[in-house]
């Protein structure tokens, strides 16, 4: 076993969503497979404490960690590629750093020095990196600068990991993950952008021991050969990175590249043979061409400008390939903004080509009258529901209005409705008039009860469950009795029974119509699908 804690630091060049995040998840799992104890570190760039403030479209989905942090969505790729479950420690950001340097500025922790971006901040960022190394006890720690090679908002990260490599110089690794465009009019994979980010890289005092060149096509002898005499690094740690069609399908091709045999030369590793069969039948299964199961995921984050952004759900469409690959089905998802229902753009009755609707988390009142049209014609027609988080509470508002016949709502939406059917906890109504909307939501795991005899129950096959949370709204206990009274289940409550956790209709009337307050897409993993994703997946087969 390696003695002392090595550190790989992935950093991006050329621009941004290249794929350093797949990149250091995958760079973990191939020395995962090697029976190395491996930890993923994501620090972020921008002055928010963590990610819930920020808007899905221009951040793309935020993750919640058992802990409750909210986080890049970088943070579920982590977990998915290594199975585990990431600590807060793993997660960084300027917000944190700064807040810390200043929290302790202010108690006199610095005993009257003055405090400075260097050396302060830089070490307060190399302690957050030792101290997420240390609770893992772990043999490498691969961490993620975020942003690119030029961003001014880096730079401190940056420094510190150079701070690292002049200290210890045999434990730190550098991988350059860069682009190389290839222009169709020119029709010539081109290196000089790469050239230009390495230089600049240097210019910060740091040269990459590894390139990896991700490009369209497979990078070529010429290419490489160019990139390790403009860069000056041996032409063996230049690696290519092509476009795949499953992300993971990256950790085998880094293996086969030779990467994992790279970093172990580097650092001073002992050789070890990989173990990646089950990883391997599981990208096996990703590439099988089964009968096809259609799923309509219905929100309202896909837009950012003229361009369509997927991320925002990542965490969900990640759960149903889970499940319906491990069902050897070949799924098929489309993303619907419910903004066309409502603007008469598409009309509600296309989900009838559909086996199956997923309403996924989101909060605020756009195109939520275009969501509750699809919830009522999946529920009167009998397609395959399963409403998630805000998908399960307006579930509820649907039912009430066309079932008990209430003009109900709730009140995020309407807080002067008749009927709030979905009410905000006490103390969230604190937090809302003091305007404190950080991290104050019911947030991280929480455990819930399970109904024996239950579309859940049977999906779970146990009665106590934990699942991440991230909402302030919740079932109004005012309502509970009548709407069980008219036929709705809640299949999950709080262990006090306070609070609803699912909800479902009896299986006589409908085939799989079950909403949860919780969100299972974020405990969902390649080698162990979710199990209500799964069921979910099984009814549209069925149906």
């Amino acid at each position: 076993m390696v003695k002392r804690a090595k550190y790989i630091f992935v950093l991006g060049g050329v621009m941004s969503g290249i794929g350093k995040g797949i990149a250091a998840a995958s760079i973990g799992k191939i020395l995962q497979a090697r029976k190395f104890r491996v930890n993923l570190i994501k620090i972020d760039s921008y002055l928010n404490v963590d990610a819930g403030t920020m808007n899905p479209t221009e951040h793309g989905e935020v993750f919640v960690l058992r802990s409750g942090l909210e986080c890049d969505q970088d943070m579920g790729n982590y977990e998915r590629f290594l199975g585990i479950d990431a600590l807060s420690e793993d997660y960084i950001t300027s917000g944190m750093v700064y807040r810390r340097v200043i929290e302790r500025e202010r108690s006199l922790g610095y005993r009257g020095h003055c405090v400075e971006a260097i050396p302060h901040i830089v070490e307060e960022i190399l302690q957050r990196i030792r101290n997420s190394t240390r609770l893992h006890q772990a043999d490498v720690s691969v961490v993620e600068i975020g942003g690119t090679v030029g961003d001014y908002q880096n730079i401190m990260f940056i420094e510190a990991a150079r701070l690292l490599k002049l200290r210890h110089p045999e434990d730190v690794l550098f991988v350059m993950v860069t682009y190389l465009p290839l222009p169709q009019k020119i029709g010539e994979m081109k290196t000089k952008p790469t050239q230009n980010a390495i230089r600049l890289l240097n210019s910060y005092g740091i040269q990459p021991d590894i390139i990896l060149a991700r490009s369209e096509q497979p990078l070529d002898r010429k290419r490489k050969e160019k990139i390790a005499t403009s860069c000056n690094i041996r032409e063996d740690s230049v690696l290519p990175a092509p476009d795949v069609d499953s992300i993971y399908d990256v950790p085998i091709n880094f293996e086969k590249s030779g990467l994992a045999k790279l970093i172990c030369r580097h650092l001073n590793f002992p050789e070890k043979k990989p173990n990646l069969h089950d990883w391997q039948k599981w990208v096996e299964l990703t590439h099988y061409s089964g009968k096809p199961v259609k799923i309509a995921v219905i929100g309202k984050y896909f837009n950012t400008g003229d361009f369509i952004l997927n991320d925002v759900y990542v965490s969900v469409f990640e759960a149903i390939k889970f499940s319906a690959y491990h069902l050897k089905r070949k799924p098929i998802i489309d993303w619907i903004s419910s903004q066309d229902f409502e603007s008469g753009r598409l009309n509600v009755k296309i989900l009838s080509d559909y086996g199956g609707i997923i309403i996924p988390g989101g909060f605020g009142s756009t195109g939520v009258e275009g969501k509750l049209s699809a919830i009522r014609y999946a529920r009167e027609n009998k397609i395959p529901y399963l409403g998630l988080c805000y998908g399960m509470q307006l579930a509820i508002v649907e039912y009430a209005r066309n079932v008990l016949g209430f003009s109900a709502d709730t009140i995020e939406i309407n807080p002067k409705t008749q009927y709030p059917v979905i009410d905000i906890m006490p103390d969230q109504k604190k937090n809302i008039r003091k305007k404190d909307y950080g991290g104050t939501m019911r947030l991280g795991v929480y455990p819930a009860l399970i109904k024996k005899g239950t579309i859940a129950f049977k999906a779970y096959g146990q009665n106590l469950i934990e699942e991440r949370h991230r909402h302030r709204f919740e079932v109004n206990p005012a309502y509970i009795e009548k709407l069980e009274k008219s036929g709705l289940i809640f299949s999950a409550t709080s262990p006090d029974n306070r609070l609803m956790e699912m909800m479902e209709l009896p299986k006589e009337k409908h085939p799989f119509f079950v909403g949860t307050q919780f969100h299972p897409e974020f405990q969902a993993r390649p080698l162990n699908p979710h199990p209500l994703f799964t069921s979910f997946i099984k009814a549209i087969i069925k149906r």
